[in-house]
């Protein structure tokens, strides 16, 4: 599988594209959880809730936005990959969080909520043929395609685990 270029995806996008390395993205989506699981395990109950700066997610809800991320963009390529051609809306990534209640659950559950789609998701790409993968759609006003999609989901991920690192778990 080779990764997305240009066209497939919104160019926003590729700060996340451009973080995956090459590969079988399948392969990579599943071994990626383990590490991002690892990080968030060391997180202490006491931390979950820490903001750096005001006005930024907690840990919490980080990790709420990543579930709410894997889902839709898993349904985003599910969508394509199905041959629907209607157009799918854009996401208001604060206005989710705002809704969210991911600050009231307990990180434990977040990431057990995560590991479900991670796995469901892993499954769900693996069955796709090649015919599938290149099965393009709008999303938001943008060309998507499902291969895009999958790097989309997975340069977040690790986006996300390297701000985690920096901004909420390094000097506590």
């Amino acid at each position: 599988m080779t990764r997305p270029v240009s066209g497939e995806f919104h160019e926003y996008y590729d700060r996340y594209v451009s973080r995956v390395p090459d590969g079988d993205i399948v392969e990579i989506l599943a071994a990626q959880w383990e590490a991002t699981r690892t990080l968030l395990a060391s997180v202490p109950p006491e931390r979950e809730e820490y903001r750096y700066a005001e006005g930024k997610w907690s840990v919490r809800e980080v990790v709420g936005h990543l579930v709410d991320v894997e889902r839709l963009f898993a349904f985003r390529a599910l969508w394509i990959g199905r041959g629907a051609v209607e157009e799918q809306p854009s996401m208001e990534q604060d206005d989710w969080a705002a809704t969210s209640n991911a600050g009231g659950l307990r990180l434990a559950d977040l990431v057990a909520e995560w590991g479900a789609a991670r796995r469901a998701n892993v499954l769900m790409f693996a069955g796709f043929d090649e015919d599938t993968w290149s099965r393009r759609g709008m999303a938001g006003g943008n060309p998507l395609t499902v291969r895009a999609a999958a790097w989309i989901i997975a340069g977040h991920e690790l986006h996300h685990r390297v701000l985690l690192k920096r901004d909420y778990l390094e000097g506590r």
